[in-house]
């Protein structure tokens, strides 16, 4: 996948990152998060999820890592590198951890939504990016967007871990939901009361009407022609029913402009 986003203020992004990627770790990046108060973990889930001594789940904000084995589906490509890697940092850090809560409280599995840090202050999510063991997701409002992405950048580059074998579907190839990374060619863009609409071969990319304020729609207007990557969870729209048949049965949808990039 390329590495140009269709982020506002892109140039800014962009000075950013030539003035510090090559001189800090990944983890460097993300912003010192200050005095959090520390909880102890009880065990480490998976690459993004960590179970607290207070009984909370915690999923961690920023990272998708690869999942493990479930439902009769195997393990994903570091899944189990990805929660050897977190347990570790959580050990190093004497299995206590600074947790700053994300804008949403908890995900649609009533786990706790946060930025981690160990006790030197340290991200844990982009420490991971940067060993290629997770993908970067964003979400609406998220403050430390740039310096995940960042840390990625930097896993991609130097093909490490997962980036070493990533696989990016093609959008008429999509067989069935979950994270996915997809490439296809924008063929119609088209704005409605249901948000904006990418359309490309077997797959549409749909941005909500209450995240549009923060995509450059100018922008994607203009893409249609263009080859585009994106990466989020890919719905089956048929299991919902009212899917017509001109519309694309496999959607989804962006939660924030650093989920979508301009093939170079």
């Amino acid at each position: 996948m390329g590495h140009s986003t269709l982020l506002k203020k892109a140039s800014l992004v962009g000075a950013f990152f030539v003035s510090v990627f090559f001189t800090l770790p990944g983890w460097a990046f993300c912003p010192s998060a200050g005095a959090l108060p520390q909880v102890r973990v009880e065990r480490v889930v998976d690459g993004d999820t960590l179970r607290l001594a207070d009984g909370r789940s915690v999923r961690l904000v920023g990272i998708n890592a690869p999942e493990r084995a479930r439902d009769g589906r195997p393990a994903e490509p570091y899944a189990e590198a990805a929660r050897k890697r977190l347990q570790a940092l959580v050990v190093a850090s004497d299995e206590r951890v600074g947790l700053r809560l994300g804008e949403r409280a908890r995900d649609h599995y009533g786990r706790t939504l946060a930025h981690v840090y160990d006790g030197a202050g340290r991200n844990l999510e982009a420490m991971l990016l940067s060993e290629g063991l997770g993908y970067q997701v964003a979400f609406e409002d998220d403050a430390l967007v740039a310096c995940q992405r960042a840390a990625e950048v930097e896993a991609r580059r130097g093909r490490l871990g997962l980036w070493r074998q990533v696989e990016v579907i093609a959008s008429d190839a999509v067989q069935r939901g979950g994270f996915t990374l997809v490439s296809g060619r924008v063929e119609r863009v088209q704005r409605n009361r249901g948000g904006l609409w990418l359309e490309m071969p077997g797959l549409v990319l749909r941005v909500e009407p209450k995240l549009l304020a923060q995509f450059d729609v100018a922008a994607i207007q203009r893409l249609v022609g263009q080859r585009v990557d994106a990466r989020g969870w890919v719905v089956d729209r048929a299991r919902r029913g009212g899917v017509k048949a001109h519309q694309a049965r496999w959607m989804l949808s962006l939660t924030h402009p650093a989920m979508l990039e301009v093939s170079p």
